[in-house]
């Protein structure tokens, strides 16, 4: 189901019949796949980006896909491979979790709920992880979460990334491994899983759509074996000349 929705909302806005009909007269841009070339415009603002022409500001790129898509796994790969530092957006929300403060007892029980967190806290958690890293590329993991994180990061900072990396996986596929992992994470049980995968769902696309219209998202097939899946991903940043 979740896979079917996918498609749908590649071919259309997700967010309102408004920006459904201006995406449509954009002539339904689509995700490249790992497979396709970027346009010569997309690859140069890339380049543009790594010589440096926002001053200190380091590489960045987003990773996004739904929960138990190996996004996380990936971007350990990427960042050993490729020079990045790995900014996880759900390990700094756990982390605050783990200091034991009033804030962390609250995004805590937010993420039991299977709920987002509010944007202010995580973007501050994210620029202070960015400011914090002397690494000249960043793989932001698992954010932004909604449309609300994404501008919400670009008003705070000043800046968009420079790269959206999307783990596009089935919906059995990622329930079968949120469930086998065994980390014991509060968010690992069936029906906080069924409640991320909806929020998800209708949150997290609408800012992968946003991506694709600014010819910034980029679509990797999240099945098959780990390296399988890296082997694409492999390919996708060698591209890049990074």
């Amino acid at each position: 189901m979740l896979r079917r929705r996918l498609s749908s909302l590649l071919l259309r806005s997700p967010c309102s019949s408004a920006v459904a009909s201006s995406i449509q007269q954009q002539h339904h841009l689509l995700l490249p796949t790992h497979a396709e070339k970027p346009p010569a415009l997309n690859l140069l603002r890339l380049f543009t980006s790594l010589a440096g022409t926002d001053g200190d500001r380091p590489f960045i790129a987003f990773v996004l896909g739904g929960p138990g898509s190996g996004k996380g796994t990936q971007c350990s790969r990427i960042a050993s491979d490729f020079g990045f530092s790995h900014v996880s957006a759900g390990d700094l929300l756990r982390n605050e979790i783990s200091a034991g403060t009033d804030q962390g007892e609250w995004i805590l029980e937010i993420i039991r709920e299977g709920r987002i967190v509010p944007s202010e806290i995580t973007v501050e958690l994210v620029r202070k992880a960015i400011e914090s890293s002397t690494a000249k590329r960043v793989l932001i993991d698992g954010f932004p979460r909604c449309e609300e994180n994404r501008i919400a990061f670009e008003k705070i900072t000043g800046t968009e990334p420079d790269l959206v990396l999307f783990f596009d996986c089935p919906e059995d596929e990622m329930v079968k491994r949120l469930l086998s992992r065994n980390q014991g994470r509060v968010d690992d049980n069936i029906e906080t899983i069924k409640k991320r995968l909806k929020v998800f769902e209708s949150l997290n696309l609408p800012v992968v759509e946003y991506y694709s219209s600014r010819g910034k998202a980029h679509k990797i097939n999240a099945t098959g074996t780990e390296d399988e899946i890296f082997e694409a991903v492999r390919k996708l940043f060698s591209s890049l000349r990074l």
